[in-house]
């Protein structure tokens, strides 16, 4: 099966360093097949055959540690799962100069639509869609500074997800993609 495992927190400010080259290495070493890394804010997409109730991001949070003596945040998605989440994504939600959209991975407990509830959305303003597994969230350059999504950071929400812009999300996914196309 594919997966992606989506890194928090890696590579930002000069904090939580990782080089990708060693990163793929440590997945390597726990038996993850066509291990590729995108960027380096900690994407990282493979090819697992899970065992039954084994843990996956139990397991690659430890390996991080061990490698690299990090406690970093690891949310896994399959294959099915990205693909349930890329049919969602509006086609014409670009992060350029004239749109800001995000993708906000969620951890488990926080999983629910009900987590739009805690968040400060701007009518007008925010165009947010709850899909299982994640938060779409979109508004014009021109308003990025009145959003709600600006006022997310430093929550207790915001430190149960990872964000990537829709542009690495469709690169993530593509690299998914191909990975399924060459096994």
């Amino acid at each position: 099966m594919i997966y992606v495992a989506l890194l928090r927190g890696i590579n930002v400010g000069g904090n939580n360093k990782i080089p990708m080259k060693e990163l793929k290495k440590t997945f390597e070493k726990r038996e993850l097949k066509s291990v590729t890394t995108y960027i380096n804010s900690g994407n990282v997409a493979f090819e697992f055959e899970a065992r039954e109730n084994e843990d996956l991001e139990l397991l690659l949070n430890q390996a991080i540690l061990e490698d690299f003596q990090l406690d970093i945040s690891v949310m896994i998605r399959s294959m099915n799962e990205y693909e349930k989440l890329m049919e969602r994504l509006p086609e014409h939600w670009k992060n350029d100069s004239d749109m800001k959209s995000e993708v906000l991975f969620l951890s488990e407990p926080f999983d629910g639509e009900e987590t739009l509830e805690e968040l400060t959305i701007k009518p007008g303003i925010d165009t947010v869609l709850y899909v299982p597994g994640a938060i779409l969230w979109s508004v014009d350059r021109k308003n990025v500074t009145k959003s709600g999504l600006m006022k997310i950071v430093g929550t207790k929400l915001y430190k149960q997800m990872t964000i990537r812009n829709v542009n690495t999300t469709r690169k993530i996914y593509e690299i998914m993609k191909s990975i399924q196309t060459n096994t």
